[in-house]
């Protein structure tokens, strides 16, 4: 991947370009980077990870990107031009993830902004921290102790551990993601 990265303005510009080529509702949560880049806690994301809940959704937008250009690059996702990848994933699974609840449920997302065919929500903050550590690369750590900085007196710990152990429970690599957690609240612990 080239060094390009799309910041919130030309996301959004994006996202409205295709509103106007679209010709029925589609909701996207916005997850990953992409999530923390709409709640401007950074300037700008390398790819964009969109969760499209509904798979017919998903199945849509994605004929309609073919149409307006974009090609897969790889299993979720899509470019135009090289420069930057939206990564669209379908029902409730982000990257091999897969959330506990839809994310259109209530309270599972926060609304962004509405387009007259593009719904666009930020996954809420417990399943964004959840699919980054259980992926848990550095970047993933980072993000993570940014967003729990930013949002943490809105957030129940307990609360948060519980769901992430029970998420981590339907996981091949439970093992692994357990540990990832127990790493992220020393962090979190010694930043206090």
């Amino acid at each position: 991947m080239n060094g390009y990265r799309i910041d919130k303005q030309e996301l959004l510009n994006e996202i409205g370009a295709w509103n106007h080529f679209l010709r029925r509702r589609v909701h996207l949560i916005a997850c990953g980077g992409t999530a923390l880049t709409l709640l401007n806690l950074k300037e700008s994301t390398k790819d964009v990870d969109l969760i499209v809940p509904n798979l017919d959704e998903h199945s849509y937008l994605v004929s309609k990107m073919k149409e307006m250009g974009y090609a897969r690059l790889t299993g979720a996702g899509y470019s135009r031009g090289g420069k930057v990848t939206f990564d669209l994933f379908g029902g409730k699974t982000i990257h091999t993830t897969e959330l506990l609840d839809s994310p259109l449920e209530a309270e599972r997302h926060i609304v962004f902004e509405e387009f007259a065919y593009v719904y666009l929500g930020i996954l809420n903050v417990y399943d964004i921290l959840i699919s980054k550590l259980f992926r848990g690369t550095q970047v993933d750590f980072e993000d993570c102790m940014t967003l729990f900085g930013a949002k943490r007196s809105e957030i129940d710990a307990e609360y948060f551990k519980k769901r992430f152990t029970e998420t981590a429970s339907y996981e091949v690599a439970q093992e692994r993601v357990l540990k990832n957690l127990e790493v992220f609240l020393r962090r979190v612990e010694k930043e206090r």
